[in-house]
């Protein structure tokens, strides 16, 4: 019987022939008997996921139609719950509830977490449900004083994840870090021109007294 590998979730036998004609099969052979993609969240993948802003659920529905959809929030709105659960508040939006309806047909779904400012992007695969009327999950997800109207939690079980290389990712970062950027350096560019000023307010002083 052929090895199960965590990569299979994604490599399927298919995937796995067209790796074989275009080259790359021996390479992600190698790297599954190596030990494959992780299937726990490690420390360094906590610290990621819990810092993104703006992520990518993507799910199916019964018929294999795909639909990808965007969640924001501040940082700390996806939680890891444990070594193989994130959770978060799905927020009330325009009420499509297609990422529900998909859900309930066929569990199966997928996480894309990309941080632009350091070029990084995490795939995560697994099966996620929804989760309603359940009052102390919501509190203990919701972040802090974010202006949002909690419509229910979605829990996602994680199966297997795997990191790309930032080749070909643009470099962009948050208007907020930018503008902490510039009041930084606008800051040091006024300290500096005081002590200029305060430098030749000397300067003149000693002339005169000469």
């Amino acid at each position: 019987m052929e090895a199960t590998y965590s990569s299979d979730v994604a490599f399927t036998p298919t995937v796995k022939a067209v790796q074989a004609r275009k080259g790359s099969r021996r390479a992600y052979a190698s790297q599954e008997r190596s030990g494959g993609w992780r299937t726990e969240i490690t420390p360094d993948l906590k610290a990621f996921i819990e810092a993104q802003t703006s992520i990518f659920l993507a799910t199916a529905n019964a018929d294999g139609q795909p639909y990808i959809q965007h969640r924001g929030g501040a940082a700390g709105f996806l939680k890891v719950i444990e070594a193989h659960t994130i959770g978060f508040v799905d927020y009330a939006g325009n009420r499509q509830f297609i990422t529900s309806g998909n859900l309930a047909d066929n569990p199966k779904a997928y996480l894309f977490l990309i941080d632009y400012a350091e070029r990084r992007r995490i795939k995560i695969w697994g099966t996620a449900r929804v989760v309603e009327g359940d009052e102390a999950l919501v509190a203990d997800l919701m972040p802090r004083d974010y202006k949002a109207r909690a419509e229910q939690v979605i829990m996602f079980t994680v199966s297997a994840w795997d990191a790309n290389c930032p080749q070909h990712i643009p470099q962009r970062f948050e208007a907020a870090d930018v503008a902490a950027a510039l009041s930084a350096r606008d800051a040091r560019i006024a300290a500096l021109e005081a002590e200029v000023s305060q430098l030749s307010a000397a300067h003149r002083a000693r002339c005169r007294s000469t």
